[in-house]
């Protein structure tokens, strides 16, 4: 059945249900009127035969028939003798001839249905034949009455009717008090956020009494309002906190040009330049920064491909001595740990960890690459791990975490590290977290230890079976 479209679910639930109601209310009046016709229609079957047999009776121990025939208006009797003519018959059937030419059968009696005839045209009656014994032969009694029409008796049809229309109505009704009653929660939930928005983001819409679908449906939307409302509080406070560090070098660099225009003498362009270019380096890196941020959150597409860590690791160690940086350098790398990801990424987590080693260590840092391996069916390989430790002041458990979250430095950072944006250090988990492992910051007896775990490339792990070409 096809409904339009812009009838609400009310409407459309109501109608679908009056039809179904109507249509089965039907077949039951239907099925109702067939039960009692036939039940009619046998009990009168049963009173014409009784009557019959009546008549058969006293015609066989009188050989005549004493009273009336029929004791009910609308019944006939006729009593045929043995050479088929009619002997007696009730005064409607006087003078006419037999109403039937069935005989009884074994059982001596006989059940049939005759239209027309001494009936007159269009009638049709129920006549049943019942045989008499007499001495000369065999009597036939038949009885009849006008058939019972279909709706029995006008007021039983009007009645059966009117309780299947009143039925029907009462359904059709009762449905759409209980659709009504059970959509009410959803009017109130598209009413309270209709009313939410981005000045009101804590509210939440109601929860319906019952546990049920919708009261499902809200708890998901009560969710849905939490992480969004989680959402823009990260989104201010990121703002906040990007403008804030974006202000500082700007505001450096403007101290330095007025500095310049109000004493020219004090002051040359080699000095000014290289101030002001300190201060673009450190607004070029938190702007690349946020870049790097926006294109992990919008989960940008990344190229993964399988390739050696221990490379990677050799690279920046060839390039830390290339710098000929007043931190000392210790590279220990496991060769052949193999991993699958974006090799590029992974490059500047690196990055980003041995930039914040060189800012906090004392004289050494430790780059270690190697592979472990636990019971675990998600990594067949095995672990890839990438530390890097440092020996400077370390970083107390309590705020181990903290340090991965945007624009957060340590006091101690602060005072120090005057380069840091707060974001190198989150880019570097959310690198890791995309690529499938972890990062994390463990014990160690001095310094500060930075932990990648990634799963390793199970392809080119020992006892792997390579790929068919």
């Amino acid at each position: 059945m096809t409904v339009n479209s812009n009838i609400s679910i009310t409407g459309r639930i109501t109608l679908f249900t009056g039809v179904v109601s109507a249509l089965l209310c039907s077949l039951l009046a239907v099925v109702l009127m067939i039960a009692i016709h036939r039940y009619a229609t046998s009990a009168l079957s049963s009173e014409i035969r009784a009557a019959g047999g009546r008549v058969a009776i006293t015609v066989e121990d009188l050989g005549r028939v004493s009273g009336p025939l029929a004791q009910y208006p609308g019944r006939n009797v006729q009593v045929v003798d043995y050479q088929g003519r009619v002997v007696d018959s009730t005064p409607a059937l006087r003078g006419k001839p037999p109403m039937a030419t069935f005989l009884p059968d074994g059982l001596n009696t006989r059940e049939g249905v005759v239209c027309g005839g001494v009936f007159g045209h269009g009638q049709c009656d129920i006549v049943i034949a019942q045989s008499a014994d007499r001495p000369e032969g065999n009597w036939t009694v038949y009885a009849s009455s006008p058939v019972i029409p279909v709706w029995v008796e006008p007021w039983l049809a009007s009645l059966v009717i009117g309780s299947a229309v009143v039925l029907a109505v009462a359904i059709t009704y009762l449905g759409n008090r209980i659709v009504t009653a059970s959509l009410r929660p959803v009017s109130a939930i598209r009413g309270e956020l209709d009313e939410i928005n981005a000045t009101c983001p804590s509210r939440r819409v109601p929860m319906p009494p019952n546990r049920d679908e919708i009261s499902d449906l809200a708890d998901s939307i009560n969710h849905t309002l939490a992480r969004l409302d989680t959402a823009m509080t990260q989104q201010r406070q990121f703002a906040s906190d990007a403008s804030h560090d974006l202000r500082t070098p700007i505001a450096a660099m403007r101290a330095e040009v007025e500095d310049a225009l109000l004493a020219p003498e004090a002051t040359t362009l080699t000095r000014l330049c290289n101030t002001l270019l300190a201060s673009l380096k450190r607004l070029e890196s938190i702007v690349f920064d946020l870049l790097t941020l926006t294109k992990l959150d919008a989960g940008a597409p990344t190229a993964p491909i399988s390739f050696d860590l221990a490379e990677l690791v050799d690279e920046a160690c060839q390039m830390h001595i290339h710098l000929q940086t007043t931190k000392r350098l210790l590279c220990h790398v496991e060769p052949g740990v193999k991993v699958r990801a974006d090799r590029q990424h992974l490059g500047r987590l690196l990055t980003n960890l041995l930039d914040n080693a060189e800012r906090h260590a004392q004289s050494t840092i430790t780059i270690i690459v190697k592979v472990q391996h636990e019971d675990d069916e998600r990594y067949p390989g095995g672990v890839a791990v990438l530390e890097v430790l440092d020996d400077g002041p370390g970083i107390d458990p309590d705020k181990r975490e903290l340090v991965f979250r945007r624009f957060t430095r340590l006091d101690s950072a602060r005072n120090k590290d005057t380069g840091g944006s707060g974001l190198g250090l989150p880019i570097a988990r959310q690198i890791a977290e995309a690529a499938g492992g972890t990062l994390r910051i463990e014990d160690s007896d001095r310094g500060a230890r930075f932990v990648l775990r990634l799963p390793r490339d199970s392809q080119d792990a020992p006892g792997s079976t390579p790929a068919a070409g």
